[in-house]
């Protein structure tokens, strides 16, 4: 039996539902040759351990803070990759190639699908960083007006304007202090780390359009839970997770990975935590 190996890399890395949703799609496709690890690598080790990499690898997922640390050790980076630059996926080629893609993406913008957000007249993404720029990228595909992102500091700013201009999207640039203003907009897509919105949670309008929330652990937060109450549609980190997963196995594999099934794994594996 052929064996293949693929991992997820980062620091810390012993929250990540990667190998769950990972080692579910190797059983629903019957890939019995295939193993998911995880390892903890920060930006310092994270050449060596690319260096280290032999025949038997197939690709690694990257999160936090190698998305863009592994650009350097890259033979060839996607067009996608390269505009938002930030890697979450490598995929080696039977050369041993090192190839650097990003899932968050079309994982994105395939969350907001499923949920029948297809259009959307504006939209404000809360937070910089490479997640922000990721939803930045999707929202072309989606959002007809332009973009406000409420950051923290003149260089998340500098920065954020700089990535717009880069993806061809008209962004507005506000501070973190006016953040609640955002939860008026039709779409809201906040990529801040768990608790940095939580005060935002009182000031969820009556009638609020769509919220994505990129945390999945703990879930709901607490804007996603007021949210929720409204009746209103809301999206969240484990929907993310699933979609760009999904795409990385078909990388990785070359099989479509099955959405139901790393779907279920991951939620049962949240629902245990």
């Amino acid at each position: 039996m052929e064996n293949h190996r693929a991992a997820v890399l980062g620091s810390p890395i012993a929250h990540s539902l990667s190998p769950v949703l990972h080692r579910a799609a190797y059983e629903a496709l019957g890939l019995d040759g295939w193993r998911y690890d995880a390892f903890e690598v920060d930006e310092a080790g994270l050449p060596g351990f690319v260096a280290g990499l032999d025949a038997s690898w197939a690709g690694l997922s990257l999160t936090m803070p190698l998305k863009r640390a592994i650009l350097p050790l890259l033979d060839e980076v996607s067009v996608t990759a390269t505009e938002v630059e930030a890697v979450n996926t490598v995929v080696l080629d039977p050369e041993g190639r090192r190839l650097g893609d990003n899932t968050d993406v079309p994982g994105l913008a395939a969350a907001l699908r499923e949920r029948g957000v297809t259009r959307v007249e504006s939209a404000a993404i809360l937070g910089a960083g490479a997640t922000a720029t990721s939803a930045m990228a999707a929202l072309r595909g989606v959002c007809d007006g332009p973009v406000r992102a409420y950051v923290r500091g003149a260089l998340r700013a500098h920065e954020m304007f700089e990535a717009g201009e880069r993806l061809g999207v008209e962004i507005q640039v506000r501070p973190w202090e006016d953040a609640h203003k955002a939860l008026d907009y039709p779409l809201v897509i906040a990529t801040t780390p768990k608790g940095a919105n939580d005060h935002l949670a009182d000031r969820v309008p009556a009638t609020p359009g769509v919220l994505f929330d990129v945390v999945y652990d703990p879930w709901p937060t607490p804007l996603a839970a007021t949210w929720t109450k409204t009746g209103a549609t809301v999206v969240g980190g484990l929907d993310l997770l699933v979609h760009q997963a999904v795409l990385q196995v078909e990388l990785m594999t070359g099989h479509p990975g099955p959405l139901a099934a790393m779907r279920s794994a991951g939620e049962a594996a949240l629902a245990n935590r």
